[in-house]
């Protein structure tokens, strides 16, 4: 069996490195370096593959969501919703720009941010809602964007966990993650189901309008050469990382269906378990991309089994092991312990194991088997 990897960039690398080499070799042969033409290319190519009217590039994912705050025009002040059971990125873009950030708790079926906890959350200074689509599910976002219409709120879906992810509407339409609300931000993060060789994100929108200011923000607020119209920043994708993702964008389903295949296998290793509550997702259906495998174990000791994979050589992980609003940056007196019960419970029992595209069939047994060793002793 081979060694088994939390993410294994370079098992995936083996299998396209002929394509990615041509690629990021054109980009030296021309010397075009920042917006080169390739960057154009993977920008109209994941338009396309979206569905979305306008994808500005940038720099990484955390940038992403502070230019598309930015461009809303949010003002230092105004609260923004967000979950409390996600990466700090979501969170700390928020306190860069002197809005007020307004963590809530999230629901035990998905994790994802808890509805009721929005409607909860609003008060006359909300100002936006930030659904993190979290380890690659999409949050319920026809009931946000309704609650967005009613309180005349915007809606920026931190999509980084999610890319390629479908969400079916009300309506019985099926539309991409990141495209619903508002704007979307991604990241091209390596270990992501659409990942570079570095850092790169991406902005989505349907609004014209709120595109281009966006592509004025991430270019130092010109859209003319040393003519600054906003107040911007210095967010490019650079054209090696384009490269690279222009030549896995068309590999992206076949990513994902090849997580949910590791993920079924987890869940029927798993399946009626005690102590072993696994991600529900439906294998027909591309609602959860499975960005990371994530269980909860309950009843049992999770630290203790952590050890016992890493033991094994098997890599494993908490995400996340402290909420944000107990976090030193962001604590807040505002918080109360009893609006977090559930953010609270799922720290104590979340445990993600090995997922990525080059997962088989021989190390999931190996993993699940060690699980269940561990847990039945």
């Amino acid at each position: 069996m081979k060694k088994i990897q939390m993410v294994d960039l370079k098992g995936q690398y083996d299998k396209i490195k002929d394509t990615v080499n041509a690629s990021i070799q054109d980009v030296l042969d021309t010397n075009t370096y920042i917006n080169g033409p390739v960057v154009h290319e993977f920008q109209k190519n994941l338009e396309q593959y979206l569905g979305v009217k306008h994808v500005i590039p940038c720099a990484n994912g955390t940038d992403a969501l502070q230019i598309a705050m930015m461009g809303l025009g949010l003002q230092p002040g105004d609260e923004v919703i967000t979950a409390d059971f996600t990466f700090a990125a979501t969170v700390e873009v928020i306190a860069l720009l002197q809005l007020t950030p307004v963590l809530v708790d999230v629901d035990m079926h998905d994790m994802n941010i808890s509805i009721d906890a929005i409607r909860k959350a609003i008060t006359p200074k909300t100002k936006a809602i930030v659904p993190v689509h979290l380890f690659g599910r999409t949050a319920h976002m026809d009931v946000i964007m309704e609650i967005a219409r009613e309180n005349n709120l915007y809606v920026i879906e931190d999509n980084a966990q999610a890319i390629g992810a479908d969400y079916l509407s009300a309506s019985g339409v099926t539309i991409k993650a990141g495209t619903i609300g508002h704007v979307g931000a991604t990241s091209f993060f390596p270990s992501k189901n659409l990942g570079c060789y570095g850092d790169g994100g991406a902005i989505f929108t349907n609004d014209d309008d709120l595109a281009h200011m966006l592509r004025g923000i991430v270019n130092h607020g010109m859209y003319e050469r040393y003519h600054h119209d906003v107040v911007g920043v210095n967010s490019r994708l650079d054209s090696i990382q384009s490269a690279v993702l222009n030549v896995k964008l068309p590999l992206l389903d076949i990513y994902n269906a090849t997580r949910r295949t590791a993920a079924s296998l987890y869940n029927q290793a798993f399946d009626g378990h005690a102590n072993i509550i696994t991600p529900s997702f439906d294998a027909n259906k591309n609602n959860h991309v499975f960005h990371q495998y994530t269980l909860r174990i309950i009843n049992a000791d999770r630290n203790g089994l952590l050890e016992h994979l890493q033991q094994k050589g098997i890599p494993c992980a908490i995400y996340y092991p402290i909420p944000l609003h107990a976090q030193k940056a962001y604590k807040n007196e505002r918080y109360l312990e009893d609006d977090f019960l559930i953010t609270n419970q799922l720290v104590k029992e979340v445990l993600s194991l090995p997922m990525h595209t080059e997962l088989d069939e021989e190390q999931i047994q190996f993993i699940t088997s060690s699980v269940l060793e561990f847990l039945e002793k």
